[in-house]
């Protein structure tokens, strides 16, 4: 007879465990010691202990690129979640449309992220790119190369068309998945859009939300790819985020710097999952 409280389910694990130990793990453990290092070669490491942490983080530009980084996650976030639950919405009422529009929707996922930078940079161009040339005759200057307000609004536009099929196929699953009765009732009770959305759509895709919201903060706030394709964290290091200055620690062949760097990034970002996952978990508590 099987024993209910058996734990040897936890052996099926055991392959993932050993994978995400061997691709996750073991090279978390080496660069935290990497850290702790001044490296000339692999075969010159020298013990400096906490200097590199110490350095980086009396360094005011590294105070400067974490705030970036936090605002830019929080420009993304501000506009990809909203614009992706409307559009779910929207889409609610299409029909047999729905399907093909979400692929639409979805197809940016499947674009490589070495590429994204380049497409929007062509589409901007004022000779060759459609965006770039309507500008040109409306007579708007989109100067993204020495107009800090410009490249920030660019690396936005070209991040929230990457992501935002992610954040559209989530809460459709969820608000297409309410069963028609809840909302029949509430037509009968005379209830109105918002408090429908507000009552009904919004409960169903609070955990769906929750995932993207957590997804697209790591994402953006390690953003690399488009804003160094784009500016190279320019003009005059308006876009340099905490993602640039790591890769130029590690250009510059300063691996323990980078090392020491990298570790400030994952406390970071585990420190906000961790905060984000608790305060999750006590609303669905109460």
């Amino acid at each position: 007879m099987n024993n209910p409280h058996s734990n040897s389910a936890w052996l099926l694990l055991m392959p993932a465990l050993a994978l995400m130990g061997f691709v996750a793990v073991i090279p978390l453990v080496a660069v935290f010691n990497f850290s702790f290092h001044d490296i000339f070669t692999i075969d010159q490491a020298y013990w400096i202990g906490l200097e590199w942490y110490q350095e980086i983080t009396a360094d005011p530009k590294f105070w400067g690129s974490l705030g970036r980084s936090a605002l830019f996650s929080a420009i993304v976030l501000s506009i990809q979640v909203p614009l992706g639950v409307w559009l779910a919405l929207l889409m609610l009422r299409m029909g047999r449309f729905a399907v093909p529009v979400l692929m639409l929707v979805a197809l940016p996922l499947v674009v490589p992220w070495n590429m994204i930078a380049g497409m929007w940079l062509s589409l901007i161009d004022p000779t060759t790119g459609l965006a770039g040339r309507a500008m040109t005759a409306m007579g708007i200057v989109f100067d993204y190369k020495f107009t800090a307000l410009h490249t920030w609004i660019l690396i936005v536009l070209a991040d929230t068309w990457h992501w935002l099929g992610l954040v559209v196929i989530l809460a459709y699953a969820g608000v297409s998945a309410i069963p028609d009765p809840y909302r029949q009732a509430a037509a009968i009770d005379g209830a109105s859009r918002l408090a429908v959305f507000r009552y009904i759509e919004l409960p169903r895709i609070t955990g769906a939300l929750s995932i993207v919201l957590l997804l697209r903060f790591v994402d953006s706030f390690m953003i690399y790819t488009e804003a160094f394709a784009i500016n190279a964290g320019g003009p005059h290091n308006a876009t340099t985020f905490l993602s640039l200055e790591l890769a130029a620690d590690i250009n510059s062949y300063t691996y323990g710097r980078a090392a020491a760097r990298a570790m400030l990034d994952f406390l970071i970002v585990l420190t906000v999952a961790w905060a984000f996952i608790r305060i999750r978990s006590n609303g669905q508590a109460r």
